[in-house]
């Protein structure tokens, strides 16, 4: 046959399959023909796929042709070493290590964003370098001069930002080419280039003794076309493409573009770029070869579906402007036999659909099946439901280093150092799984976790010393928790110092910044931090990254280093080995799943923004300066994802799944799924029943709501001890007093916590004690001791920017009440002091603010509230009793140095009232006044309401009913374990 050797195989075969045996019946004759000949992949990922084929079509012993990759569009993949030989004249020089041409060019991006008054972090600038390569890489494998771009007049079309962006671009390229020759060596894409150009120069003076097949190669890239028209040209020969569309109309064809010029204006019509046979028509065009001289691959495989398919597939992808000939398509033209389609709710419930789809498959045996989706979370979503049945299923596409355990480990390290060793950053990076995970793990944890709870509540000083502070200078309530987590804080300290000390240090260099994340990963975690796949990938990009670092961009801050780092981790994909997973069921990327087949195979993700994806758009190159130098558009990658799409709808089953809702808000079909819905009508294939199955599988059945919960715990557990403060939650919240005191279930404050008015009423009280105790109640000493609390560095930022204006306010206040009352008689006798007494039967302790002896010579009871003080409607109603039982404990001498009568009772409030700060109010008065109760009689009421109290719950037998009195129950810490929204409102 003359002319160039062209095939295709149709989107409903199995394309390796085909491949393996067509060859195999051309050359399988002859063992050793077989052997002598080369077959040219897209990428390695292609090549096993190839090998695979051909081990399944031989049935036994073949010696296998060599299959090399030419590399992948992205340039992810490397050229086959065969194209690569050692002996070439003359020998191309090195390509240069992407990690150093990265920290070049981010280099040279910070200096002239600097220079142009638009500095950047250096995290800023890695990000920027990347697209920055890959922007040059594209004008490399187009075949296009940089120096075009001094050519190119922004024009009045494009706004300052691309102006910018533009001259930026323009600069960097010029410096370029003398960092690289200074290196002696070349960009990895120029490499490319030439060994694909040379490689097609010796095929042509020197065909090769075998056979040549270029196999699903679609990169349109000039060198890749020429290369291909070459094997095309070769005496042994031929180009096999991948669902090359020969039934297209020409007229739908022709649409497609590149188009001509207009002659009379110059202007060019807008290629169909999101089509799927774009990629294909551009790369025929540059090979020099029309459409009609393509021929169909003959051979078929076990793994095909039918031509019906096919003809159904390239009529749902039509060009937008062709789709009304889908109003006239027979029965036949729309079938998708074999294909259905899922919608599920969301994508926990699309991962559960998927993953029945993949188990079902293994029914049958010898049966395949595939998962192909381009979002690694459903991928891996997917992964873990299948575990359920001790299935492991590994994605070809790997998982980012960033998010796998030595990931996180060295994320952990430098969050922890670049916060200053917050709280949150410190435990997450000490409680991290591979920090001393040997025999040594559980002592560690014990001590991290009394770390935990000493750390509870707001945030301390920053730093190492902040922590140490606080460990120390404890309150009296919680000396006992902190002085626990002491000794396994300072082992701790001795292994986070290096750290500090290098993250601390304002003029730490990246590569400094980098040997010490590789030190302090060492220490905390030994060999467990370099281990398997994703530890040696982890130490192989730390040790590139110090060795190159010094090429990077000078000024690293400890808080840009962690971005830096993620970005940097993020781009490394870590794959597991092949044949770790189950033998018959695969999770393909994009990439990964092209030449691949199976039996069953489940596109997934067929929404918009995931497939396709949107475009990335090039921060460097506007989208008309890119269309004036020919680069790609944006839009073509919707156009490869498209031909993926198509090739994965050829499998003898096919199953399409979507979720009608993302992790954040509801989500748009994919265009594709729209397609084929619209195209189909009435004859859309729904997998009900798998809908239905994925509903089912976790249905628990009709819930039975939790009754109201009274639990009746035997007298000898109920306490015989409590506090003033404790008495209200027992009478409005019996159940929470239950799972408090018998229950021993103590809430706990959040880890870095912001300060709570809890928080803040305690700071008040301990400058109101020390004043107290230290100064006398001395009125000149009041206002500079808050002053030093406030201005204290280990006080709450939000203590000091916030409430300080109000607490001196407040504190002024207090000093002058303090003046007045003394000049009328009347003088502090205790502050913050403890006590007890027996009442009903019960030990009744309390802990009062200030107790002051009155002129009349009784006792006045006094409590500092830095909100509001109780309304006299909860006092009325037998709560906020507080005052009376802690004057009922100092009439029974229960405070050590208190003797007399309670005559009065004072709530001293800090909060705003009017125009200014602080207020004093009594939940009693002397004539019972505005509801309030009499004076005289206010000690007695509140013991006689807690004696009725006790003896309902304490020495009775009263249930402990949950939100008995909800009006006065407004804390909701036990609120889930009396599952109250089952029950509240029900029974009222």
């Amino acid at each position: 046959m003359g002319g160039p050797r062209l095939y295709t195989i149709p989107a409903h075969r199995a394309f390796a399959d085909a491949l393996a045996t067509g060859l195999i019946r051309r050359f399988g004759g002859d063992r050793m023909a077989l052997a002598r000949g080369i077959v040219l992949v897209p990428n390695n990922r292609g090549a096993l796929a190839v090998n695979e084929a051909f081990v399944r079509a031989s049935g036994g012993a073949l010696l296998l042709p060599r299959i090399v990759a030419v590399g992948g569009e992205d340039l992810e993949a490397a050229v086959g070493a065969a194209l690569d030989p050692a002996d070439a004249v003359p020998p191309l020089p090195p390509a240069i290590d992407p990690l150093q041409r990265r920290m070049i060019l981010a280099r040279l991006v910070e200096e002239e964003r600097a220079g142009a008054g638009r500095p950047v972090d250096a995290a800023e600038a890695v990000r920027l370098a990347g697209e920055l390569a890959r922007t040059m890489d594209q004008l490399i494998v187009e075949g296009i001069d940089p120096r075009r771009l001094a050519e190119i007049d922004p024009g009045e079309g494009l706004s300052a930002h691309w102006e910018t962006a533009l001259r930026l671009f323009r600069i960097v390229l010029d410096r370029w080419p003398a960092e690289r020759a200074a290196l002696g060596r070349i960009d990895a894409a120029e490499r490319r280039v030439t060994l694909l150009e040379r490689q097609a120069e010796r095929w042509r003076q020197a065909p090769p003794a075998g056979f040549v097949c270029a196999a699903g190669v679609t990169d349109p890239a000039p060198a890749v076309a020429r290369l291909l028209r070459t094997v095309a040209d070769l005496p042994q020969g031929m180009v096999v493409f991948a669902d090359l569309d020969l039934s297209l109309p020409e007229e739908e064809w022709e649409a497609l573009g590149p188009h001509a010029p207009d002659p009379a204006t110059g202007l060019r019509r807008r290629s169909i770029e999101v089509h799927p046979q774009f990629h294909l028509k551009l790369l025929l065009e540059r090979m020099g070869v029309a459409r009609g001289e393509v021929v169909r691959w003959t051979d078929a495989s076990e793994h095909d579906a039918t031509a019906a398919r096919g003809r159904a597939i390239a009529n749902a992808l039509t060009p937008a402007a062709f789709t009304a000939k889908w109003t006239q398509l027979d029965a036949a033209g729309r079938r998708l036999t074999g294909v259905e389609a899922a919608e599920l709710a969301n994508p926990a419930e699309e991962a559960q659909a998927i993953a029945l789809v993949l188990r079902e498959a293994l029914e049958e045996p010898g049966r395949t099946a595939a998962l192909v989706t381009p979002d690694r979370a459903r991928a891996r979503r997917v992964a873990a439901h299948c575990r359920r049945w001790d299935i492991t299923v590994d994605d070809s596409a790997g998982h980012p280093l960033a998010i796998l355990p030595p990931g996180t480990l060295l994320t952990a390290i430098a969050e922890a150092a670049a916060q200053d060793f917050a709280p949150m950053a410190l435990l997450t990076l000490l409680k991290h799984p591979l920090v001393r995970s040997g025999a040594e793990r559980g002592a560690w944890l014990d001590a991290v976790r009394q770390l935990d709870r000493a750390l509870r509540g707001p945030r301390p000083a920053p730093g190492l010393d902040g922590i140490d502070r606080h460990l120390r200078d404890a309150p009296e309530r919680e000396r006992a928790i902190r002085a626990a987590a002491l000794p396994g804080w300072q082992a701790m300290r001795g292994l986070l110092e290096p750290i500090a000390a290098v993250f601390g240090d304002g003029a730490a260099t990246l590569p400094r910044l980098v040997a010490c994340l590789r030190e302090a990963a060492d220490r905390l975690a030994g060999e467990a931090a370099w281990s398997g796949p994703a530890g040696r990938a982890a130490a192989d990009l730390l040790a590139a990254l110090e060795e190159q670092a010094a090429h990077g961009p000078r000024r690293v801050t400890p808080a840009g280093f962690v971005p830096l780092l993620r970005l940097l981790m993020d781009e490394v994909a870590i794959r597991a080995r092949p044949r770790e997973g189950h033998p018959r069921i695969a999770i393909y990327g994009l990439i990964e799943a092209r030449l691949q087949s199976a039996d069953v195979m489940v596109l997934s993700g067929l929404n918009e923004g995931v497939w396709p994806g949107s475009p990335a758009p090039d921060p460097w190159l506007a989208p008309r300066i890119r269309a004036e130098l020919g680069l790609p558009g944006l839009e073509r990658g919707i156009g490869v994802a498209a031909h993926d799409f198509a090739q994965g709808l050829g499998a003898p089953r096919v199953v399409l799944t979507r979720s009608r809702r993302d992790a954040r808000s509801p989500a748009l079909a994919s265009r594709f799924w729209l397609r084929l819905e619209a195209m189909a009508g009435d004859r859309f294939p729904r997998a009900t029943a798998l809908e239905g199955w994925t509903r089912a599988l976790d249905r628990a059945g009709t819930p039975v709501p939790a009754a109201r919960p009274a639990p009746l715990p035997p007298a000898a557990l109920r306490p015989d001890v409590i506090s003033v403060t404790e008495v209200d939650r027992l009478k409005a919240d019996p159940f929470a007093f239950y799972a408090r005191r018998i229950l021993k279930l103590m809430p706990l404050d959040a880890v870095d916590a912001d300060p709570s008015a809890a928080w803040r009423g305690t700071a008040v009280h301990a400058v109101l004690e020390a004043w107290a105790r230290d100064d006398a109640c001395d009125p000149d000493r009041l206002l500079p001791r808050a002053v030093a609390l406030l201005d204290d560095p280990a006080a709450h930022p939000l203590l000091r920017a916030l409430w300080q204006p109000r607490l001196i306010a407040a504190f002024e206040w207090i000093a002058g009440r303090t003046l007045e009352d003394r000049a009328a008689g009347r003088e502090v006798l205790a502050v913050e002091g403890r006590g007890e007494s027996v009442v009903a039967g019960i030990r009744l302790n309390g802990r009062f603010d200030r107790i002051d002896r009155m002129p009349d010579g009784g006792l006045g009871i006094v409590d500092y509230k830095t909100g509001k003080a109780p309304s006299v409607a909860a006092v009325r109603g037998g709560f906020n009793l507080q005052l009376g039982l802690l004057g009922a404990i100092a009439e029974a001498g229960g405070f050590d140095g208190v003797r007399g009568t309670a005559t009065a009772f004072e709530y001293w409030s800090l909060a705003k009232k009017g125009d200014t700060f602080g207020a004093v109010s009594s939940p009693a008065d002397p004539a019972g006044k505005g509801g309030r109760i009499v004076t005289d009689d206010f000690v007695r009421a509140a013991r006689d309401s807690f004696a009725e109290a006790a003896a309902r719950w304490l020495t009775g037998e009263e249930p402990f009913v949950a939100k008995l009195h909800p009006e006065f129950a407004p804390y909701a810490e036990y609120d889930q374990l009396m599952r109250r929204d089952e029950w509240y409102g029900r029974d009222r």
